[in-house]
Parts: structure tokens; C-alpha cells; sequence
């Protein structure tokens, strides 16, 4: 049976605190191996955020004794520079958890700022309560443990495109990612975020980023209207890219 932080069985109501809605936890893989009992003692820690457009839900350098769950909207995670420079981290999509790898650093300090894109609403949990579950539950560990070494894969994949491909393969390589796999045929998608995000987040300026989807659309390789990006034939666009790398 589904869990949900909502449920008014086993004595616990989180919507009456948290000002109705609720969530289903045991669809989350990080809290799936988690039983009725121990799903119950995280509802009890979680806290709900209701976020503007641009507010600030934790700062880099601030106490970190919670982790997060984006439960509709976006935000981004950032960093500053002392002079100023802003580079995005990552863009967190509905469904998923972050900050949570900061409980096993050794360290007790967010590294990033997390900032909502439009109005979002995020769920909260203790580390402390957390923590204690894992100790309990070996399964739980081991499937943080998998969705853990899955990101890093995939920050090693980030490296390697920012090191060793050009732009325009960072760009479509990004687009690709937000659908699901798809080798040949018609691909639409929602950029989930303004587009100079986008850019920051793919380490090219947003001047690069305009310039390029709009030499992809002259070609006829994608169609963009706002936030909706369509590519008519993704084996086309990708033997556009090869074809630019090779030359």
C-alpha cells in the first residue's frame, strides 16, 4: 500500500500541519525499502516550503541538518563566486531529492544555494531521522548508495562533455536528456527552466545558447515556441552534431 504524508491512518496527519496535499514516499526509490513504521517517523520530521519565483531556500554556507524533495515546480542549485559570477549547478526536476549527500561529508554546511525558478513547493526531512533509518535498514543503504553512484556517473559524463565537446553538443546532448531515449523518430520537450539557466548550467553564455538553437532551427533540427522545444528527426540532429565534431 502507498504511503502518502497525508494519510490520516496510523495516527499521522501531516496534512492537518502542513496545510493539505501529501506526497507518496514509497515511490521514491531512495525511501522505497523504507517499511509503514520508519515511513511514518520520516512523515513525522517532514516540513513542507511553499516558494516564490527567486526565493532563496537555503544558502551556500548555511547549517545543513535537512535534506529536500521537489515535489512540484523547479529549483536550481548554484554557486557564487567571490566576484560575483554565478554558475548553476544542477536544475532539480519534480520527484527528486537532493542535498542529501552533505549528511555523509563530514561536513555540516550546504556547498550550494538553492534558488526556486516560478513557485515551487518543497519537502523537507531531518538528516538525524534519517540517518537513524538507515542504520536500520540496510536496503535503504544500499539503494542511496545506487542513486548516489548514478549521479556521480553522471557528473563524470557532465565533465566529459565540458572538457571534450563543443557547445553545440552540450546543447543537444542537454535537449535529448529531458525526454526519454529515443534514437531516431520525433522528440518534444519542456525546458524546465529560463534559458540563461540553461546556459549557466551548460557553462556557455546565454548569447552562445541563442545563437546556436537558432542556426539548429534555420537547419530545420528543432522547432522551439517558449519553453516547448520539438526535434522533427533526433538521428538527424545527432548526425548534425558528429558531423560538426568531426569536421
Amino acid at each position: 500500500m502507498s504511503r502518502r504524508c497525508g494519510d490520516t491512518s496510523r495516527g499521522i496527519s501531516m496534512s492537518d500541519r502542513e496545510n493539505g496535499g501529501g506526497i507518496d514516499l514509497s515511490s521514491q526509490l531512495l525511501f522505497s525499502a523504507l517499511g509503514p513504521d520508519q515511513l511514518g517517523q520520516l512523515c513525522q520530521s517532514m516540513r513542507r516550503h511553499r516558494l516564490e519565483d527567486g526565493q532563496v531556500l537555503f544558502h551556500r554556507g548555511q547549517q545543513a541538518s535537512r535534506f529536500y524533495l521537489l515535489e512540484s515546480g523547479r529549483v536550481v542549485l548554484k554557486r557564487i563566486s567571490d566576484l560575483g559570477h554565478e554558475k548553476i549547478i544542477e536544475i532539480v526536476q519534480p520527484g527528486k531529492t537532493f542535498a542529501e549527500a552533505v549528511m555523509f561529508m563530514g561536513q555540516t554546511c550546504y556547498p550550494v544555494t538553492t534558488v526556486s525558478v516560478g513557485e515551487s513547493v518543497v519537502l523537507s526531512f531531518s538528516n538525524a531521522v534519517f540517518k537513524d533509518l538507515l542504520r536500520r535498514s540496510p536496503e535503504t543503504c544500499f539503494r542511496m548508495l545506487a542513486d548516489l553512484s548514478m549521479r556521480l556517473h553522471r557528473w563524470v559524463e557532465e565533465v566529459d562533455q565540458l572538457t571534450l565537446q563543443n557547445a553545440t553538443f552540450r546543447i543537444v546532448s542537454y535537449l535529448q536528456q529531458l525526454g526519454p531515449p529515443v534514437a531516431e523518430g520525433e522528440l518534444t520537450i519542456e525546458l524546465p527552466a529560463p534559458k540563461q539557466l540553461i546556459a549557466s548550467r551548460l557553462s556557455i553564455t546565454p548569447e552562445t545558447f541563442s545563437r546556436i538553437t537558432n542556426e539548429l532551427r534555420r537547419r530545420g533540427l528543432v522547432e522551439m515556441e517558449g519553453a516547448r522545444v520539438h526535434i522533427p528527426d533526433v538521428g538527424a540532429l545527432r548526425r548534425h552534431c558528429e558531423e560538426m565534431w568531426q569536421g
